[in-house]
């Protein structure tokens, strides 16, 4: 069986030598806590519209306690999360919709292939398909162990973000 081909060539970047750590995703995400989900960004291509992120995933990762206690499982939910923040730091990093925030907006065509687990490295590659003021749409890669664990389509679209307000947003994540 022939193995799809992964968004973004893997020879393309170097998982030792980030292009954002976690202090510059921050000046792009608004995630903290048991939320904030990338570890670091190894590859960000304007032109192709492309990013490549990870998730080292640890024992204490939130989902761990109750997520299969016995076998702890990466929820789906999650891995789409991850998806969502790399995509939402390319948006942000290169001001695609201005100063605002990216939502969460749509999910289309997931399919989970493989198990994340405590201990691995979850790589995600993500590639903007369409481009509107109003809508993304990427193409999402979860790898672990070079095998592709989960891949989809995300939407996401801008949110209006005032920090002093405790009613800002949309109503959307």
């Amino acid at each position: 069986m022939t193995r799809k081909p992964f968004i973004v060539d893997s020879s393309l970047y170097d998982l030792d030598k980030p292009v954002a750590t976690i202090d510059d995703i921050r000046l792009c995400n608004r995630q903290r806590f048991e939320m904030e989900q990338l570890t670091a960004v190894v590859y960000d291509n304007y032109e192709e519209k492309a990013s490549v992120g990870y998730k080292d995933v640890t024992p204490e990762d939130f989902w761990v306690r109750g997520h299969l206690p016995e076998f702890p499982l990466m929820p789906g939910v999650v891995m789409c999360e991850i998806a969502a923040q790399l995509s939402s730091y390319f948006v942000s990093r290169h001001r695609m919709f201005g100063d605002a925030v990216m939502g969460f907006a749509g999910l289309q065509e997931v399919k989970f292939r493989g198990m994340v687990r405590p201990g691995d490295r979850f790589i995600i590659q993500a590639q903007l398909l369409k481009w509107r003021k109003l809508l993304i749409t990427a193409n999402f890669m979860g790898i672990v162990n070079d095998n592709i664990v989960c891949e989809g389509i995300l939407k996401g679209c801008p949110l209006k973000f005032d920090p002093n307000s405790s009613a800002s947003g949309s109503g959307q994540e």
